[in-house]
């Protein structure tokens, strides 16, 4: 299982365009990947200009899938117009579980 956690700060006065792409975006992945697991897109509550998704996929090959899509190359060609940066943290599981 590969987990992620992608965090991106939202250029201010663009909080509703951003939040409608990241929207849009999710449904795309519902959608088109079942390798995906987990795909929660989240406002930071301490930093409301912060999306916070939280990803785990089934394998190396569901995410690899993930960043080839054409809605990831979408997200990326307006990332610029919407956020001002981003990181991107894979996690490395010790403990724990995953319903569903």
């Amino acid at each position: 299982m590969v987990t992620v956690i992608f965090r991106a700060k939202i250029k201010a006065g663009k909080e509703d365009e951003a939040v409608a792409a990241m929207t849009k975006m999710a449904e795309a992945v519902e959608k088109e990947e079942a390798g995906t697991i987990i795909y929660a897109v989240c406002r930071n509550q301490e930093e409301p200009l912060e999306l916070i998704v939280l990803e785990s996929y089934k394998d190396d090959d569901a995410f690899m899938a993930h960043m080839g899509s054409s809605h990831v190359a979408n997200m990326r060609a307006a990332f610029g117009e919407l956020f001002d940066g981003a990181r991107v943290e894979r996690l490395e599981r010790v403990a724990g579980f995953a319903r569903g």
